[in-house]
């Protein structure tokens, strides 16, 4: 959503009353500092905040690709592809594999 999009929601706010016109031009005063809602703000590839672990819940072996997954911030079903696709190089996906799933901490 653009900054455009973000001011006609708060518009949109306003004129149904659920804002004043004071919390309306904070919130504008907010967003045009550069102070971007959380659906606008970028989210960094890797967080401290997720460490890589193998998981318990998105799993069909060893909780390997759910982890990558979920650090990535994508489908796991993307991780296991990529990993299908390794192993068709010269079994590369299935050693990678394996050394994730033996030294990467479960949950």
């Amino acid at each position: 959503m653009s900054i455009a999009d973000e001011l006609d929601k708060l518009s949109a706010l306003q004129e149904r009353g659920v804002i004043t016109a004071e919390e309306f031009a904070r919130l504008k005063a907010r967003l045009l500092d550069g102070e971007l809602p959380p659906s606008l703000t970028p989210q960094p590839l890797f967080s401290p905040d997720r460490p890589l672990r193998r998981v318990q819940d998105d799993r069909w072996l060893g909780g390997v690709c759910g982890g990558l997954a979920r650090l990535l911030g994508v489908e796991s079903w993307l991780v296991r592809l990529a990993f299908t696709l390794l192993f068709l190089f010269w079994g590369a996906g299935l050693i990678v594999y394996i050394l994730l799933w033996v030294f990467v901490p479960s949950e």
